[in-house]
């Protein structure tokens, strides 16, 4: 079973580390916005799960209560997180700011 958490745990961080680059890759607001809700919530839903395994490791009734309240966060945050994500792309078009376009005929 520590097996599968640590690689439960290390596919997280790649997650977690492979939106971190999209963040500081990406050219503008709305594609830095996608590894930012997507990657953060896989990374968040892996590593999670892998806590509430741990979690429940001595199989007792007070190690059941916490690793369904850490599903519960999951489940949450699973739901919240595009939400929040297409608020802040709407507060971005009512704003006006235009999406970043490729110049033609310019090596980047």
């Amino acid at each position: 079973m520590t097996i599968i958490i640590t690689i439960m745990l290390i596919c997280g961080l790649i997650f977690f580390a492979g939106g971190s680059i999209g963040i500081i890759r990406f050219p503008d607001f709305y594609s830095r916005l996608h590894p930012a809700g997507k990657l953060d919530t896989g990374g968040l839903v892996i590593t999670m799960s892998a806590f509430a395994l741990y979690t429940i490791q001595p199989f007792t009734l007070t190690a059941f209560i916490t690793s369904v309240k850490i599903i519960l966060i999951v489940v949450f945050v699973f739901i919240t997180s595009p939400t929040a994500i297409h608020s802040i792309v709407d507060a971005g078009v009512r704003a006006g700011l235009k999406p970043w376009e490729k110049k033609k005929g310019k090596q980047i």
